[in-house]
C-alpha cells in the first residue's frame, strides 16, 4: 500500500537538472537532455524495497530550495493495525536529532552567549567525568565527535523521564564515566556528548532543550507536528516502531527519554523534514524565516575531525563526496526505527527517508534514490546477508547456514561486503528476542569468520553470560581485551563480573 502526495518529482537525469516549483536551474533542459519520469522510477525502487526486504512502513521526500518535489508513503503504520502510511505521519528519527542540537548551539555562538572553544565546564559546572581529561573538553570536541568521551549503553526507553531536570540529572550522572582518548585525539561517536550538549543549550538559553528548539528552529520553519516531546506529538499522526525477531513485530515500547533528547528522539514527518532541508540548502533561511547566519554554514560543514578515510565531520553533519559533488548527511537509528537525510548543497538538493522498522537498509535506500536523482542506476534490492543466513538457518539448519553463506561468500557475479557486523547484529537481535541458543550459534559461527576482531569476541561473552555460563564469558572477555588490550566494553563486562582486567 502507499499514499502519493500531490506534489511529485519532475527531474532531468544528469546533470542534476529541476524543474519543478521554484526557479529551474536550466532555461531549455530539453534541448540537451530526455525527461525521465523520476518519480515513478522512485516509486518502483522504494516500493520494490518494501516487498523484497518486508517492511512494515517506509517514507521518503525529496526537496529543492522552493519546493517540495517528491513525497510518498509505503506500506503500513502498524502491523498490528494495518492503517496505511502517509508522507504526514510523525516517525522517532534518532540521530537525526543531532544538527538541530548543532544549529541551536550556533544559534547561541551567534549572539554571543557560547564559545565553541570555550571548555564544557565554563556552562556547565556540575559536568565532570572520571578522567582529569574532561576539563579539556570544549564544545565543539563534543560536536565533531572528538571529545573522548564515551556512549550510552541503556537509554532506558523502558523507564522513560519525562520532567525538566532529566537532563542535569542526566549530566550529573557522568561522573563515573571513563574517556577513550584525550579531546581532539581522535573521533568516537558519542550520543552521551550531544546529550550533555542538551543542557548546555538549556542553562545559557533558560529554557529546556525542547523548548528552545521548538521556539527557535521548529515553529520558524513551520514544522508544527514535530517536537522532541514525544508526549506533546499528535496521537493522530504517530507510527508504532518495530523491532526484529524473526521478522519485524511491534515493538513493546516507543524510544523515548527525556533524558536523551538531545542525541535522539525528534519527532517528525518527511514533509516536515522537507522544511528543515531547505532551510539548511538556502544556508539558513525559508520562507523567508533566517535561523543561522549564511556564514554560519562555514562552521557546520567545514571538516572538523576525521571518520576514516573519506568521511569527516563539521559540527555534527557528516561530509563526503559522492559523484564528484559535496554531500552533507546524518542518519538515525533506535529501537523500532530509522532514518536518513542527505543534502547536496551544490545542487540545491534534499533526501529524507525514515521507516518504523529498525531493520531497514535505510542509508542504502537513501543511496538509491540519490543515485536515481543523479541518472544512475541504483543498487539492486537484495535481502541482506545475514537475512539469507537466518532464513536458511530456520528452515534448514546451522550446517545448511553456513555452507549458504559460503555460496554468497563465493559468488563473484554480486557486489557484496562481508563483515563482521552484519552476523553480529543479527546474533544481538537474537539475544535481544530471547532466542540466546541461537544467538550463540550465530555469534560462534561469526567468530570463527572473524577470528581476528575482539568485538565478535566481546558480543560472544555476552550471549554466554545471558545463557549463564559464566566462566566461558569470562575467557572470551580476555580474548577480545588479548585482541584489543583497550576494548571497552570487554574491560567493562570483566569487571561486572568482578575479575581484574589487568595483564
Amino acid at each position: 500500500m502507499k499514499k502519493r502526495s500531490a506534489a511529485m518529482l519532475c527531474v532531468l537525469a544528469l546533470p542534476l537538472m529541476l524543474s519543478c516549483g521554484g526557479q529551474s536551474q536550466v532555461e531549455d533542459a530539453s534541448r540537451s537532455q530526455t525527461p525521465l519520469n523520476v518519480s515513478e522510477t522512485i516509486d518502483a525502487y522504494l516500493s520494490n524495497a518494501v516487498e523484497v526486504l518486508g517492511l512494515p512502513g517506509l517514507t521518503a521526500a525529496v526537496a529543492d530550495t522552493d519546493s517540495v518535489l517528491y513525497s510518498s508513503a509505503f506500506g503500513v503504520r502498524s502491523l498490528e493495525t494495518g492503517d496505511p502510511l502517509e508522507p504526514e505521519n510523525l516517525f522517532h528519527f534518532a540521530s537525526v536529532s543531532k544538527p538541530f542540537v548543532a544549529t541551536a548551539i550556533v544559534q547561541l555562538v551567534e549572539q554571543g552567549k557560547i564559545d565553541l572553544d570555550a571548555p564544557v565546564t565554563k556552562y556547565l559546572p556540575y559536568f565532570k567525568l572520571a578522567d582529569d581529561r574532561y576539563r579539556e573538553i570544549t564544545i565543539r570536541h563534543m560536536l565533531d565527535h572528538s571529545s573522548g568521551m564515551t556512549d550510552v549503553e541503556d537509554y532506558e526507553w523502558d523507564k522513560p523521564q519525562f520532567d525538566d531536570g532529566a537532563a542535569e540529572r542526566f549530566v550529573r550522572s557522568l561522573a563515573t564515566e571513563k574517556m577513550i582518548f584525550t579531546p581532539g585525539e581522535d573521533a568516537q561517536y558519542s550520543n552521551m556528548a550531544f546529550d550533555t550538549l542538551g543542557d548546555v543549550i538549556a542553562k545559557v538559553s533558560g529554557m529546556s532543550f525542547d523548548a528552545y528548539v521548538k521556539a527557535q528552529i521548529l515553529e520558524p520553519l513551520e514544522m508544527t507536528e514535530s517536537n522532541f516531546l514525544f508526549p506533546e506529538t499528535s496521537e493522530a499522526l504517530r507510527t508504532t516502531p518495530h523491532v526484529w525477531d524473526r521478522g519485524p513485530v511491534v515493538s513493546e515500547i516507543y524510544p523515548y527519554n527525556r533524558r536523551h533528547a538531545p542525541s535522539s528522539t525528534l519527532n517528525s514527518s518527511v514533509v516536515e523534514m522537507t522544511h528543515w532541508i531547505q532551510a539548511n540548502l538556502r544556508r539558513g533561511e525559508r520562507n523567508g524565516t533566517r535561523i543561522l547566519d549564511p556564514e554560519s554554514y562555514d562552521l557546520l560543514w567545514t571538516a572538523s575531525s576525521q571518520f576514516g578515510e573519506n568521511v569527516s565531520v563539521g559540527l555534527s553533519w557528516f561530509l563526503r563526496e559522492y559523484d564528484g559533488r559535496q554531500l552533507v548527511s546524518h542518519g538515525g537509528g533506535d529501537t523500532g526505527y530509522v532514518s536518513y537525510i542527505q543534502l547536496m548543497p551544490e545542487e540545491g538538493l534534499g533526501i529524507v527517508l525514515a521507516s518504523n522498522y529498525d531493520g531497514t537498509p535505510i542509508r542504502d535506500l537513501s543511496f538509491g534514490v540519490l543515485d536515481i536523482l543523479l541518472g544512475r542506476e541504483p543498487e539492486p534490492i537484495r535481502r541482506s546477508i545475514a537475512q539469507e543466513f537466518f532464513g536458511v538457518y530456520e528452515s534448514e539448519g546451522l550446517d545448511a547456514a553456513k555452507s549458504r553463506y559460503a555460496e554468497l561468500r563465493a559468488d563473484q557475479s554480486v557486489e557484496r561486503v562481508f563483515e563482521d557486523r552484519e552476523l553480529n547484529l543479527l546474533g544481538y537481535r537474537l539475544l535481544w528476542g530471547g532466542h540466546v541458543e541461537e544467538a550463540i550459534d550465530v555469534l560462534e559461527f561469526n567468530a570463527d569468520l572473524f577470528p581476528d576482531v575482539a568485538n565478535v569476541w566481546d558480543s560472544l561473552a555476552e550471549a554466554h553470560m545471558e545463557a549463564g555460563d559464566t566462566q566461558r564469558a569470562i575467557d572470551l572477555y580476555r580474548k577480545a581485551l588479548e585482541l584489543d588490550p583497550e576494548f571497552e566494553s570487554a574491560r567493562r563486562g570483566l569487571e561486572s563480573l568482578g575479575v581484574s582486567t589487568e595483564q
